[in-house]
């Protein structure tokens, strides 16, 4: 089996060729996520990396307050991005973290899940970002038959909805149609 470790590394890499590869002009571009643009996107990715150390170090929500909250891109999105990124990795490369509770908004979580997590918002946000600056939207296959496989047995409106609701695919869809299908993307 492929580690958890590793898949979330490689979707940390296919976000990051995408935030890359944004021109200036394509920071106000619309993205399949209705409510943002790539500057609102990016800085959802950021604001989630900048999470990671907190909780992985046994923090809670409420001890954070608003300190992530906001534009936390600042004038250069791309190296923003690129600082955050490289925390949040280090963190989930410490020893034994995933043997850890994190405290979550919906509640402790093992950080397994919390990985899990994470490695789909940066695989399918990856897909977005690509689609709005009209780069490549290939994600890996092998990252994508893993996150697909974790993503069919999760009930995303449990804790309200987060995404739009699942549209359907043709049979022979492939598996990164059906996973953009399960949050309410056509690929």
């Amino acid at each position: 089996m492929t580690d958890l470790l590793d898949l979330h590394g490689r979707a940390m890499e296919e976000f990051d060729r995408r935030v890359r590869a944004v021109r200036l002009p394509q920071w106000a571009a619309p993205t399949p996520c209705t409510e943002w643009d790539v500057h609102d996107l990016v800085n959802h990715l950021v604001t989630e990396q900048l999470w990671v150390p907190h909780l992985l170090s046994g923090g809670t929500i409420e001890d954070a307050g608003d300190k992530y909250d906001g534009d936390n891109l600042g004038e250069e999105p791309a190296a923003t991005w690129a600082i955050t990124a490289r925390e949040a990795r280090a963190a989930w490369l410490r020893p034994d973290v995933l043997d850890t509770t994190v405290h979550l908004s919906f509640g402790d979580s093992p950080a397994s899940l919390y990985l899990w997590q994470m490695t789909f918002d940066l695989t399918v946000h990856a897909w977005d970002l690509a689609r709005a600056i009209g780069a490549d939207e290939r994600i890996d296959p092998d990252l994508v038959e893993h996150v697909h496989e974790w993503a069919a047995g999760q009930d995303f409106g449990a804790a309200g909805p987060i995404f739009d609701a699942a549209v359907p695919v043709a049979d022979d869809a492939g598996r990164q149609t059906r996973l953009l299908a399960l949050t309410g993307r056509a690929a």
